[in-house]
């Protein structure tokens, strides 16, 4: 798989919460095409870095560049507009909306956005026929199972045609079978939509599609050779 041009930069970022020093002076540089994991045990700060790369949350030092944009220094509204066009944001717990169906869950950020009805449900049921879940359209997320669930929220991710997905230990919840079936259903993302893709997970040694890894260790972010 080519890369292009650079999608997100981060430069000598710092981030604390109290006294705590959670990021000390981490460096990425992320193009368009890539496929990252962030790997680190719990309560290392991986969170926390998805949350700067997806612009819910300002360094206190050093930048964080969005298509070459210093996204740090932009306005709440221009940084909201960003993550409607330009991120989709998949859960460790789902996230879905009890009350709403799944199209209506998948098609929340595009009303949010302000796409039209029939729009939405163009893109929503393509959504569904892609992955080949149509069946689910019409129900509910307590009649899913986790894996399913799973899978609904990535749709919701991808509604908005984003450049990038930011998935936070997608797999910490599911079994082996459908942690595997969600691995292979991002590699698909990956390859055949081109989004580039990074996600966090507590699993320091396992074998991932990815074309990049990194571990998040005593605040610092270190590229792993090798895989």
């Amino acid at each position: 798989m080519k890369q292009g041009r650079s999608l997100i930069e981060l430069i000598d970022v710092w981030k604390s919460y109290g006294v705590s020093q959670v990021l000390r002076g981490v460096n990425l540089n992320v193009e368009e095409g890539d496929f990252i994991s962030i790997r680190g045990r719990s309560g290392v700060g991986k969170t926390t870095l998805l949350k700067l790369i997806g612009l819910l949350e300002t360094p206190d030092a050093g930048e964080v560049r969005f298509l070459g944009r210093v996204a740090n220094r932009l306005s709440d509204d221009e940084k909201s507009k960003l993550r409607l066009n330009y991120i989709g944001f998949i859960f460790q717990f789902f996230n879905l909306i009890p009350s709403l169906t799944v199209l209506e869950n998948i098609e929340l950020p595009l009303a949010l956005a302000g796409v039209d009805r029939c729009e939405r449900r163009r893109r929503v049921m393509g959504l569904l026929e892609y992955f080949g879940l149509t069946s689910l359209a019409g129900r509910f997320p307590d009649t899913l199972s986790g894996g399913e669930r799973q899978r609904v929220a990535v749709m919701r991710a991808l509604a908005n045609n984003p450049r990038v997905i930011l998935a936070d230990e997608p797999v910490s919840s599911l079994d082996d079978e459908n942690s595997k079936l969600l691995m292979e259903l991002l590699t698909k993302i990956n390859r055949e939509r081109g989004v580039t893709i990074i996600l966090t997970t507590t699993d320091l040694y396992e074998k991932l599609p990815t074309n990049r890894d990194f571990t998040l260790r005593d605040g610092c972010l270190i590229e792993i050779d090798g895989r």
